[in-house]
């Protein structure tokens, strides 16, 4: 992994420590750390000061595809190829538990605050003093058997199960109830968590792979594998593309204030400066 200074594309580090792909990485709500997982099925956290790992979590038997900070960071949540998804102890490099076991790859993981209305469940047994900020917060798990399913993290109970029209490969909550996810086959269903059974609506721009989704202002950002990349604002009417990727997959999108930033099959992060929308 390399972070490199956003203003001027300057090296600044180099995070090395995993065998194989690393899939995915994030920082820190602090900034001054990484956290990262790969396909050799471990869980690393890094100083983005000096770019030592200070942390390895094990225990995940397949790579794994995602993960979410749960509040500032005390806790971390994994989703592996393995069909798990895990909830992870920052300060003792101990896992906390099996959140799910879906038998099938976990390709996408997200956590968001629960609105008021929404049952949650309550846990089987007493959560572990050392869960932190896990309470009133849902879990969406994006699977590779067509099912999107949401449970309540602390509770480890289910909310909802939807089966989609392929694979689901990305999801994010848009708010306390609403949230997206991305399909293998080009769809992107935004559901309501109070009413799961039916989207609210299904986009569908081409039938190439929807591999990122990101909240974005008071609508959404959406990667695609044609090299697609676009904003959709609250309407739905109005959409702004990005350009660049020439029908090479746009695997991740991240955003900074109004700075756009994607990476892409050809090697290249760009980055997109938004003027107000």
């Amino acid at each position: 992994m390399k972070i490199w200074q956003a203003s001027n594309g300057e090296l600044r580090r180099v995070l090395e420590g995993h065998v194989f792909d690393v899939n995915c990485c994030r920082f820190f709500p602090s900034g001054l750390v990484v956290l990262s997982g790969g396909m050799d099925a471990q869980l690393k956290i890094w100083s983005a000061e000096d770019a030592n790992c200070v942390v390895t979590f094990k225990g995940h038997k397949g790579g794994i595809l995602d993960t979410a900070i749960v509040d500032r960071g005390r806790n971390v949540v994994s989703g592996s190829r393995d069909g798990t998804a895990r909830l992870w102890d920052c300060g003792r490099s101990a896992c906390l538990g099996v959140i799910a076991d879906c038998g099938s790859s976990i390709n996408g993981v997200a956590v968001g605050a629960a609105d008021n209305s929404i049952n949650l469940g309550s846990p089987e047994q007493t959560p572990s003093e050392r869960e932190v900020g896990t309470e009133a917060k849902m879990l969406l798990l994006a699977q590779e058997d067509k099912k999107l399913q949401c449970l309540g993290l602390q509770s480890r109970q289910p909310v909802f199960l939807f089966i989609g029209s392929d694979a689901f490969n990305c999801c994010t909550f848009l708010s306390g109830f609403l949230l997206l996810a991305g399909t293998q086959d080009g769809n992107i269903y935004q559901l309501d968590v109070r009413s799961p059974r039916t989207p609210v609506q299904v986009i569908h721009r081409s039938g190439a792979p929807v591999l990122s989704l990101l909240s974005f202002r008071d609508g959404f950002i959406a990667s695609q594998g044609d090299g697609s990349c676009f904003i959709v604002q609250q309407d739905l009417d109005y959409v702004i593309e990005l350009t660049g990727a020439d029908c090479d997959p746009v695997y991740k999108v991240a955003t900074w204030e109004k700075q756009i930033y994607t990476c892409c099959r050809d090697g290249l992060v760009r980055r997109y400066q938004l003027s107000d929308l």
